[in-house]
């Protein structure tokens, strides 16, 4: 078993689909290690993205991430980030497939709903991000 990291973000806790989301979570086949509803401030977004810190969407998406709350979620399945890529789908809602999270829930491609590790090394350092080791199950 693998493990991912998930933000169910501030778009789609305003608009109610955070319970949704978690069901199609289970769905997918994912175990949920952890998860809280949590408010991420100013510095934690600009820390946890400073990877784009040099993008030209840098600025809104820090903004946007610590707008309100989001529900972060550390994830265990087979292959876990390819999974919840795949169940995610792309990051324009758009081009998204039918059935993935961002095709249900997202309102566009900066407010997308969802966000995922891209690797097992981002996932770790993600989850250990939000998540010490005692607030993990299993």
């Amino acid at each position: 078993m693998a493990r991912t990291f998930a933000i169910i973000k501030p778009d789609a806790v305003q608009n109610g689909h955070a319970g949704n989301i978690i069901a199609h979570v289970q769905k997918a086949g994912f175990r949920i290690l952890g998860m809280k509803l949590t408010q991420i401030s100013l510095p934690q977004a600009r820390k946890f993205y400073e990877v784009h810190a040099e993008r030209g969407f840098y600025g809104e998406l820090v903004e946007f991430m610590s707008s309100g709350p989001s529900v972060v979620l550390a994830l265990e399945a087979d292959n876990a980030v390819a999974l919840w890529r795949e169940t995610i789908g792309s990051t324009d809602p758009a081009e998204a497939a039918e059935g993935t999270i961002r095709k249900l829930y997202a309102e566009n491609k900066g407010r997308n709903a969802v966000h995922g590790s891209d690797s097992d090394e981002n996932a770790a350092i993600e989850i250990a991000f939000f998540f010490s080791g005692t607030e993990l199950v299993g």
